[in-house]
């Protein structure tokens, strides 16, 4: 059935000014985005179709450029179109975030750093500049590496974070495996990190590894 051929109320669009749009399904919520569906099949069942083959709105937003083009309905300028989108909820998120972010507990830390981290293909290593009462003063990228390793460089890291003037830092890396335990390797960039800030009187708080849905923080794991 076309939507044109649903009652107003519960046509997408019509529904989210009516109501809002925290009363729109997910399925609801992406016919909005696709805008049409195809032939035989509506944009709210294309969506709901969509949904079932990726199980998850995640495993959806995130495909890689040829798997989500790949799929039924969708192609590049949709692909285009989304990435526009989570990135403008994203620094959204971020911006609301920054303002009055204190990282006081791993787990602030870790809800600032999804928003940082989330779908990331590579691994990177990501520096938190903190100011004497642990506020934000930035986040840095410092370093890419492959899919499996980044090389970290401890005077790199040293000079950055004397540059942004900060009392302390906070260490990140993800794991795109989605496996966030802490390889021997890691614990021992972290030692020498650890090591080389403290001739220089700057405090390191954790250093936290983000893989998929979970996350592991050195220092409730008494890493640090």
């Amino acid at each position: 059935m076309q939507l044109t051929s649903l009652p107003n109320s519960l046509r997408p669009r019509e529904k989210l000014l009516e109501k809002g749009a925290k009363a729109l399904s997910d399925a609801e919520l992406l016919a909005i985005f696709l805008r049409t569906g195809l032939p035989g099949m509506n944009a709210i069942e294309l969506a709901q179709h969509l949904i079932n083959e990726n199980k998850t709105l995640h495993n959806l937003f995130n495909a890689s450029i040829d798997e989500f083009c790949a799929q039924k309905g969708l192609g590049m300028a949709k692909y285009v179109q989304l990435q526009a989108v989570l990135e403008l909820s994203q620094r959204y998120m971020q911006e609301s975030f920054v303002r009055d972010a204190v990282f006081n507990s791993p787990q602030a830390v870790y809800d600032y750093l999804t928003l940082q981290m989330r779908g990331l293909q590579q691994e990177v290593f990501m520096v938190l500049y903190l100011d004497s009462q642990n506020r934000l003063l930035k986040d840095e990228i410092l370093f890419y590496g492959t899919i499996n390793a980044a090389s970290v460089y401890p005077r790199e890291v040293v000079k950055a974070a004397l540059k942004n003037n900060a009392a302390a830092v906070i260490f990140s890396h993800n794991h795109p495996s989605g496996i966030a335990e802490p390889s021997q390797a890691d614990k021992l960039i972290t030692n020498k990190l650890c090591q080389a800030l403290q001739l220089v009187d700057i405090n390191v708080l954790d250093h936290i590894i983000i893989g998929g849905e979970s996350s592991v923080s050195f220092a409730e794991r008494g890493l640090i």
